[in-house]
């Protein structure tokens, strides 16, 4: 445990004993004074008489400034809301930051959003409504209506006088979003260029008018590359008619980016990336089984072609014994280009040209780390078994099927991504498998030429 892991747990069993002693005041002052995150790592380790407590503690606002930080897809968040008075809940909602108050509500039945948002102003539930109209990986699931917006008519001195009204309930004032007399969006202005400006400057005099913006309907993989290419703040989103509807925060793209990473790595394995919180053992098993069972299907391809040369291996046993190595070892070639090009398709767009070039690439290397590894297995089984002809056959099929799985490795995801599909479905069993059967085609359809020369062995 390091020292800030310590401090904070010394921290937390102070506050309880404040919580258990009915000592609001030293309790207010040392919770208030800890950082949102350490205050909802602290709320989460309580039990539900004590959180009952805390509730008489907080305000609304000061629980909402909390409530910001935990992850919205935790499963005991519904309970939680529940566990609340019904005023108390929608108080602190209304408080926190729309966008996070929007995923908290996605993950509620329809009735209870309903509950909560009727016991909001008009203006603020309407808001959220409109949020929550959004799909949830797309711009406008990820986007804050909390920003800051002037016309272009306003001068310096106003805006920064009303930019200081604005600073408590915008998620952000580092960009100023300037707008024309039509709601048009027409430019944008950093908070630094602002305070810089003459107090009798007009926005749209000395607004930045080369405006990067999204689309509400686009992928938040899109929104994410923006913020990669550009090292934004925040983004503007507009809708079809170049109106600003909200923006994104760099916050909010560092959890697309986390959810991206995930969905990839849960992709490469064939399994659901909210299955280890959210999932029984009954439906995690009902979620993985599509995959086994089709990867058996596959598997039992490879085990009818290796029945098919059933006369082969009778005539030389030997041959056996390398199957799995060959196997194995392409295998983990077509699962190391897989990650290659998965990443490679999650970071850019890549056009017919890049294609080919990524495709060359990997044969290339598939091909090198092959021939390197074939030469390698030449010699070690020719001299383990007296014969380097049987070494030659194991070297060059070894060669051939990490060349064949690199180049599936690469060329299957790219594909599934050009017609529209997920390419970390491309997953790594899936791979393996594939790779086993074409393996399994190479290494005997070699041997079988070779026969003459180790039947005997």
């Amino acid at each position: 445990m390091d020292e800030n892991e310590k401090r904070l747990q010394e921290k937390f069993e102070q506050l309880k004993k404040y919580l258990d002693s009915d000592d609001k005041k030293r309790f207010r002052k040392t919770y208030l004074d800890m950082h949102f995150y350490d205050q909802s790592t602290f709320y989460l380790t309580l039990n539900k008489e004590e959180r009952i407590t805390l509730y008489s503690i907080l305000e609304p606002d000061e629980m909402g400034d909390m409530f910001d930080t935990i992850e919205d897809d935790n499963p005991v968040i519904p309970e939680l809301l529940k566990e609340m008075d019904l005023n108390y809940a929608s108080k602190m909602l209304n408080d926190m930051y729309d966008d996070n108050a929007a995923d908290v509500l996605e993950h509620l039945d329809k009735v209870d959003v309903d509950k909560f948002l009727e016991q909001m102003p008009r203006n603020d539930a309407n808001n959220l409504r409109g949020l929550l109209h959004y799909d949830t990986e797309t711009a406008g699931g990820i986007m804050t209506t909390d920003y800051v917006q002037f016309n272009e008519q306003e001068t310096a001195a106003t805006a920064i006088k009303a930019l200081k009204k604005f600073a408590e309930t915008a998620e952000t004032i580092y960009y100023l979003y300037v707008l024309d007399n039509h709601e048009d969006l027409v430019g944008v202005m950093s908070l630094r260029d602002l305070i810089m400006l003459d107090d009798n400057d007009t926005l749209g005099e000395k607004m930045n008018s080369d405006v990067i913006t999204v689309n509400v309907d686009a992928e938040q993989a899109e929104v994410a590359q923006v913020f990669r290419d550009y090292e934004f703040l925040a983004v503007p989103v507009v809708d079809h008619s170049n109106k600003l509807v909200g923006i994104v925060t760099v916050d909010d793209v560092i959890e697309v980016i986390d959810d991206e990473a995930q969905q990839d790595y849960s992709g490469l394995a064939g399994v659901s990336m909210d299955e280890a919180n959210n999932d029984g053992p009954f439906k995690a098993a009902s979620k993985r089984l599509p995959w086994l069972i089709t990867l058996l299907l596959l598997s039992m391809i490879t085990a009818t072609l290796i029945n098919h040369y059933e006369s082969l291996l009778a005539e030389a046993s030997i041959l056996a014994v390398f199957i799995s190595t060959i196997t194995g070892t392409a295998g983990n070639a077509g699962t190391q280009s897989l990650a290659v090009a998965v990443r490679r398709l999650a970071v850019e767009e890549i056009d017919r040209h890049e294609f080919l070039k990524l495709i060359g690439k990997e044969l290339i290397t598939g091909f090198v780390t092959g021939l390197v590894t074939g030469i390698s297995v030449t010699l070690l089984v020719g001299i383990w078994k007296h014969n380097f002809v049987l070494g030659m056959v194991i070297g060059l099929a070894m060669c051939a099927a990490i060349t064949v799985a690199n180049l599936a490795g690469s060329l299957i995801p790219m594909l599934m991504s050009s017609f529209g599909f997920d390419p970390a479905v491309a997953s790594g069993p899936f791979i393996s498998t594939l790779s086993d059967l074409t393996s399994v085609l190479i290494y005997f359809s070699i041997a079988g030429m070779f026969m003459q020369y180790f039947v005997r062995v």
